[in-house]
């Protein structure tokens, strides 16, 4: 009596499969459902399996003898030599078993032929019943064999999905606080592009995941065509937006290309609301000797911005301070937003110290504002950044600058893929490396 194995999508064409190979006589004896095809546990999908064997007593012909009982010793061995084909682990452990099988086999041969011509002799329903018996024995152990080789599978699977390299790669990412979602995707893409021997190279797979991290960063271009350049910073209260403006505005005003004229910048506050907002800006302004206006009104605004249309090379508007949720103080700041024209450039600023949740937030609130990218600002109030690069590349927003304290205009810098790496706790960066795959902007802080 053989045991078979049949698999494919579905039951009936698993039956179909197993008739065009052996024809309609057949018995099934088991059907489970299994997950086949893949690798590391991608790209899998369910299927059928039916195990069965071909009824003889569907082909027998006419009148006759019972056909010989089974054979348990026989039909337990073909059992165990199926199931050693299928797991070579399982191989070694019912190899003794398979031994003894055949030495009892040998030595009681010739009992078992007196045995069968007994049951052939028989009456017809105990040979029946004793090969019912024998085969539910046999099914009995075919499942049992079944259960353990699908228990050393699921160990397998679960040995290479807790591999020690990607195990730390993911503590180190959730140590710079990156999200469970970007943090499942690195895992994701490690599996799908390391085979099980290069996953044993840690540094390998480190230096690799540090170029993904790099790769989504997205790196704003500061530069700009239009006269004047009309630069916008929204934001919630108190990330700095106002010290941020100045810094802006020293950049601009001092950091000129080598060579041309100095870029005469100017600055307006709309922030009325917030006390010592219009003196603090006026005292950075005096300083840098930058003209600094307040704008009441959108009319104001509109009025302002006429003026500075024709000799102006940079205008930068500090914005309200509010929380996200303060939908009638957008609603306000969008009417002055409007009377500073269609092309200026907005940019969000939001605190590194920001939990992402937060973040999201925040800028899904803002987006009303057309926001083109993000200014992060108390980059040194922090050290852990993948609450940062995670939210940025689930929105797909570009950073434009950072500021790391409050000296004008030296904490403040233009945004690169290079400064976050290295700021990652835990990751072994190699600087010329990531310099040479993320080059630096030269460009910085220049107005064409």
């Amino acid at each position: 009596m053989d045991i078979f194995t049949e698999q494919a999508a579905t039951y009936d064409e698993c039956i179909s499969k197993i008739t065009e190979k052996h024809g309609p006589n057949i018995h099934v004896l088991r059907q489970k459902k299994i997950r086949t095809g893949g690798f590391l546990g991608f790209f899998e999908h369910d299927a059928i399996e039916l195990n069965f064997m071909i009824s003889r007593d569907a082909i027998r012909m006419g009148p006759g003898p019972n056909p010989r009982p089974p054979d348990f010793d026989e039909e337990r061995k073909k059992i165990l030599n199926q199931a050693a084909r299928t797991s070579p682990e399982l191989a070694s452990r019912v190899a003794p078993h398979i031994a003894s099988l055949d030495s009892r086999i040998s030595a009681a041969g010739a009992t078992n032929r007196l045995a069968v011509s007994a049951q052939v002799a028989a009456p017809a329903h105990s040979a029946s019943s004793a090969a019912n018996e024998n085969l539910e024995t046999i099914l009995d152990a075919v499942k049992k064999l079944e259960a353990r080789m699908e228990k050393n599978s699921e160990a397998q699977d679960s040995r290479t999905e807790e591999h020690s390299t990607i195990t730390r790669i993911e503590a180190l990412l959730e140590k710079n606080d990156f999200s469970p979602s970007f943090m499942k995707n690195i895992c994701t893409r490690i599996k799908k592009e390391f085979s099980l021997e290069n996953l044993d190279n840690y540094d390998l797979v480190q230096d690799t995941v540090l170029e993904w991290i790099g790769e989504s960063i997205i790196i704003s271009d500061n530069s700009g065509s239009v006269r004047p350049r009309v630069i916008v910073l929204v934001g919630p209260t108190g990330v700095g937006k106002t010290t941020t403006v100045a810094k802006l505005a020293a950049a601009y005003s001092l950091a000129a290309t080598k060579g041309s004229r100095p870029l005469n910048v100017r600055v307006i506050t709309i922030d009325n609301y917030r006390i010592g907002a219009k003196q603090q800006i006026e005292i950075y302004g005096s300083i840098m000797n930058i003209p600094v206006s307040c704008a009441e009104t959108p009319n104001d605004l509109k009025t302002l911005m006429a003026m500075y249309a024709q000799d102006v090379d940079i205008v930068l508007i500090d914005t309200i301070g509010k929380s996200p949720r303060d939908y009638t103080r957008i609603a306000e700041m969008r009417q002055f937003l409007d009377a500073a024209g269609p092309i200026s450039d907005v940019h969000l600023a939001m605190s590194a110290t920001t939990k992402a949740s937060d973040m999201r937030e925040i800028m899904q609130q803002y987006e009303t504002f057309g926001y083109r990218s993000v200014i992060i600002t108390k980059f040194d109030e922090t050290v852990r950044v993948g609450n940062i690069i995670s939210v940025l590349c689930e929105k797909q927003k570009p950073l434009a600058y950072i500021t790391n304290g409050q000296r004008v205009p030296q904490d403040f810098e233009q945004a690169s893929v290079v400064r976050f790496l290295t700021n990652l706790e835990g990751f072994r960066v190699n600087r010329n490396r990531i310099e040479e795959l993320f080059p630096l902007n030269e460009t910085r802080f220049e107005w064409r």
